[in-house]
């Protein structure tokens, strides 16, 4: 009768656990980037993109005018007074939003709205 030797077990392989990553931050992150709007307010806004039709790219730092003390609203009149007389040129206008400013102005009204919960 021959032996069957049995074969030594393999230690298991240990799989690294993978340690989610949950921020306030990066909710309001995809909540902002899953939402299309056609006018957002200066206020919340970093930056604006203008792409012109003859590939010539227009970075206006919006964070950067409020910052120095321009008025969100004469910003916003400035802007509509270029887009209007630029608009044959302009192919594409992308909005970046603060996403910490949008935090900071929404936070408050979830927060109490579902205080009751």
């Amino acid at each position: 009768m021959s032996e069957n030797p049995k074969k030594p077990k393999q230690p298991r392989k240990r799989t690294k656990a993978k340690k989610l990553n949950i921020s306030k931050r990066k909710s309001w992150q995809d909540i902002v980037n899953g939402v299309d709007k056609k006018e957002v307010p200066v206020s919340i806004l970093q930056k604006i993109m203008v792409s012109l039709v003859d590939g010539t790219e227009i970075i206006i730092n919006v964070k950067e005018l409020i910052s120095d003390g321009q008025n969100p609203d004469d910003i916003e009149d400035m802007l509509d007074a270029k887009f209007n007389e630029l608009d044959a040129y302009i192919k594409n206008v992308d909005f970046f939003v603060d996403v910490d400013k949008v935090k900071d102005q929404v936070q408050p009204q979830t927060d109490q709205a579902l205080k009751g919960l």
